[in-house]
């Protein structure tokens, strides 16, 4: 099987010039092309995190109108028990995970995923009990939380419950009562700077010693919070980041490898499944919420999260997929080096399962018009998706926000849309666009075939949805498709 590879990211920008460098990128698929735009200025539309106003009531009207899925999905998150209006906050000053006493940081993920399903109750049923609810566990945190302390794995609580924070946050930020301010305050005071850390100096160690969802924590809540707080050189930073980061979690050093039936690799199927499952959800949640201010990440480097999506989705049903082995540096310098060689992509258990695929499905089929077979398929078996408190008590169950049954299953646009947030434009942030890869003559580039775990790894019950695929994407690469050699030596960290 035909394998292109990246020698070197300068050898990559020099190749790829500033085509590399736009923002978004034009994909030729099914006779549609992609022009990104992004919102003007340093405004942004709210609510406009991972659900934007038209989002909201979409489910509202649907849930209204007993339309399935939404029912389903409704019934889903009145079911949890985050969803009840009696839910009281348990804020603490400090947050400990991984080291530290108390080991306390279970408190806060539970409190957020209680404002959020509250948050989100509100928005479909409008009982304004959910929304006081919501507000109530939020201001209570903004005003006691002031570190997140332990061991590394205080960059993952960061950065999870940073940008977790930011969407329950976005849902009630026009609530009366709600503290706007305060809410900002905590973001940028203790969330934010120990994501911003991690992506520049990765805990002092080498780029590549922490795997993709390392980074991809650090990078959703960056982005949350630059949307969050209206500040776009933080916007910009995290898109910057998803392009170009020296970092595992950068979309080209996450899915390094691109195969010729249009599935890509995905770097973390090497070490194990439950984190595989928990990167692909950062980065479609990192990518819906750039779409939703006009920033296009899904379709970027001809629509290369897909082709990793599908990868995964293929291999987690158990499929057979290829993976070509690399070769990372671990260790920090000066401490201690030393490498680590993956080979061949993990077993894999096919009833385990992450509330992730809704969002990436019908943002591929529905919102773009493609063909996503096997994101399609996996989609289905795990409707209707829950949240926090359906898939275990651990923290792998707490890591996505969940319900993508309800939030994100949305009708077939009739034209694909050619920009990326309609919402975005309706709600007033002025949108700018800006110039998209030109086509290459080249030929195409991919066609996509049809056809438990630790801490971090979530399981839970699966239901179904009339969902059918079609067969395959065709698309075509905007200029010469490098990847990265996995096996050549990284740059150390400052």
């Amino acid at each position: 099987m035909h394998v292109t590879r990246q020698i070197s990211r300068r050898s990559m920008l020099k190749a790829a010039g500033a085509a590399t460098a736009a923002v978004g990128v034009t994909g030729v698929t099914a006779g549609v092309t992609t022009v990104p735009a992004a919102a003007a200025g340093s405004g942004f539309a709210h609510p406009g995190l991972l659900h934007t106003r038209t989002d909201l009531e979409r489910m509202a009207a649907k849930v209204k109108a007993g339309a399935a899925p939404y029912t389903t999905g409704f019934a889903k998150l009145t079911a949890n028990r985050h969803a009840q209006n009696g839910w009281r906050a348990n804020p603490q000053a400090t947050v400990y995970r991984g080291a530290g006493s108390p080991q306390n940081y279970t408190i806060l993920y539970n409190d957020i995923h209680a404002a959020y399903q509250n948050a989100l109750r509100y928005h479909v049923d409008g009982d304004s009990a959910h929304a006081d609810t919501a507000v109530a566990i939020l201001n209570a945190w903004s005003a006691q939380l002031t570190s997140i302390e332990g061991s590394a794995d205080r960059f993952l609580a960061a950065g999870l419950y940073g940008y977790q924070f930011a969407n329950a946050a976005e849902l009630v930020r026009d609530r009366p009562g709600f503290d706007l301010a305060g809410a900002k305050k905590v973001l940028l005071d203790v969330f934010h700077p120990l994501s911003e850390s991690f992506l520049a100096k990765h805990n002092g160690a080498y780029d590549t010693n922490y795997w993709p969802n390392w980074d991809l924590t650090a990078l959703a809540c960056v982005l949350a919070v630059g949307i969050f707080c209206d500040d776009r050189a933080k916007v910009d930073r995290a898109v910057e980041y998803f392009k170009h980061g020296v970092g595992m979690g950068s979309v080209k050093n996450a899915i390094p490898v691109v195969y010729d039936d249009g599935l890509a690799e995905w770097v973390e199927a090497g070490r194990d499944q439950g984190h595989a499952l928990l990167g692909v959800g950062l980065m479609g949640t990192v990518c819906e919420m750039a779409w939703n201010q006009g920033i296009d990440l899904y379709g970027y480097d001809d629509n290369r999260f897909l082709k990793g999506a599908q990868y995964v989705a293929k291999w987690s049903m158990g499929g057979t997929v290829p993976y070509t082995a690399n070769t990372r540096r671990k260790g920090a310098p000066g401490v201690w080096s030393g490498s680590e060689t993956a080979s061949a992509a993990a077993a894999v258990d096919p009833a385990m399962t992450r509330p992730i695929w809704a969002m990436i499905a019908n943002h591929y089929t529905k919102r773009r018009g493609l063909s996503a077979s096997y994101v399609t398929r996996i989609a289905a078996k795990a409707a209707p998706e829950g949240g926090g408190g359906d898939y275990g008590p651990n923290s792998g169950g707490f890591d996505q926000l969940g319900f993508g049954t309800l939030a994100f299953t949305r009708d077939r646009v009739r034209a694909a849309s050619a920009r990326p947030s309609e919402s975005a434009a309706d709600a007033g942030a002025g949108a700018r666009p800006q110039s998209a890869a030109t086509p290459s003559a080249a030929t195409p580039s991919a066609v996509a075939s049809a056809g438990s775990g630790d801490d971090l790894a979530a399981t839970g019950s699966t239901g179904l949805v009339g969902w059918t695929a079609a067969a395959g994407v065709t698309a075509v690469a905007g200029g010469l498709l490098l990847l990265r050699r996995r096996g050549r030596e990284r740059r150390e960290a400052e």
